[in-house]
């Protein structure tokens, strides 16, 4: 059976103070920063259909990131007493920047929380040694799986992809990484229980201490496409949808990215929102720290509705 979607109607999403029905649109505060992403660069060694991000092995619009552009940030961070406990990692393949192993030992060193979005393919076991060195507590790996079954997987991200995908998965598991992993809930056409009841299967057939009932250890994302309509979402919504601004993730986190040719990093809003000029805050966390208006179709989608977030 197709699904018909309706087209976002162009009005929406273009005021970032009101909706287009005149509504005050919601923003969200920065309640504290707990969580810091750092997008490495969008260079990734495959080429997904449906990358939000559109990473691809061309497309450098955001460029690799040094440890020390990150470590300056963490410095920031630290001497504002900031309530920051946790850095992920995304790209692109994290794995791709050579840079990554030192900012992980940096992170670690510092006693806070590193995640690492990965494929778990090639990149990630050139750099089996510089892992392997690294202190196991406090570094969780999430490899993205988008469905249980190969065939699904390999559709979205190419022939052969969940095989190298769940051997990496393999390795990191029997060297006693912590693993998460990431699914898409759209993949397949099935319900939740019975994508997770695959994964489940998955699993215990391959010894990946993961439990698939568990949503942070596998998060199934929402889908997220900016042309399909959605509702914008208003000061009025929270209390329509008994849900609090400080559940979602620009209300803790911010990423800070490097864009082609620029100077220097900039912090934007949160991990969907790289390109968005209208969600670039500031090159320094206290700049970064003012609100975000809801003015995209993602954070209605992903966040507000589908009750989604990228950290732990």
């Amino acid at each position: 059976m197709t699904v018909e979607f309706r087209t976002l109607d162009p009005a929406k999403f273009q005021d970032p103070l009101l909706t287009a029905r005149g509504e005050t649109r919601a923003s969200v505060a920065l309640v504290g920063l707990r969580t810091l992403w750092v997008n490495t660069g969008t260079l990734c060694n495959i080429t997904c259909r449906h990358c939000y991000i559109e990473s691809s092995p061309r497309n450098d619009a955001l460029v690799y990131l040094s440890a020390a552009e990150v470590a300056a940030v963490l410095d920031e961070a630290q001497a504002a007493a900031l309530p920051l406990a946790e850095v992920g990692f995304t790209g692109g393949e994290p794995f791709l920047n050579k840079d990554l192993p030192a900012m992980l030992a940096d992170v670690l060193g510092r006693g806070l929380q590193a995640l690492v979005l990965t494929n778990a393919m090639k990149p990630l076991r050139n750099h089996a040694a510089a892992l392997l060195a690294l202190p196991r507590a406090g570094l969780t790996l999430r490899v993205s799986l988008d469905h249980y079954a190969p065939a699904i997987h390999d559709e979205e991200r190419g022939a052969g992809g969940f095989a190298a995908s769940l051997d990496g998965l393999r390795w990191l598991a029997s060297n006693g990484f912590a693993v998460n992993v990431a699914g898409r809930l759209a993949f397949g056409g099935e319900p939740e229980a019975a994508i997770r009841a695959g994964f489940a299967r998955l699993f215990a057939e391959n010894a990946i201490p993961v439990d698939a009932a568990d949503p942070v250890a596998l998060m199934l994302f929402p889908e997220m496409d900016a042309r399909v309509d959605v509702p914008e979402i208003t000061t009025a919504c929270w209390g329509i949808l008994n849900k609090s601004p400080d559940s979602l993730m620009c209300a803790s986190a911010r990423m800070l990215v490097k864009r082609r040719g620029a100077a220097a990093p900039a912090l934007v809003a949160c991990t969907l929102l790289p390109y968005d000029p209208a969600f670039e805050l500031g090159a320094t966390l206290a700049e970064a720290a003012r609100p975000v208006p809801l003015n995209h179709p993602h954070c209605a989608r992903f966040c507000v509705l589908g009750g989604a977030a990228c950290s732990r």
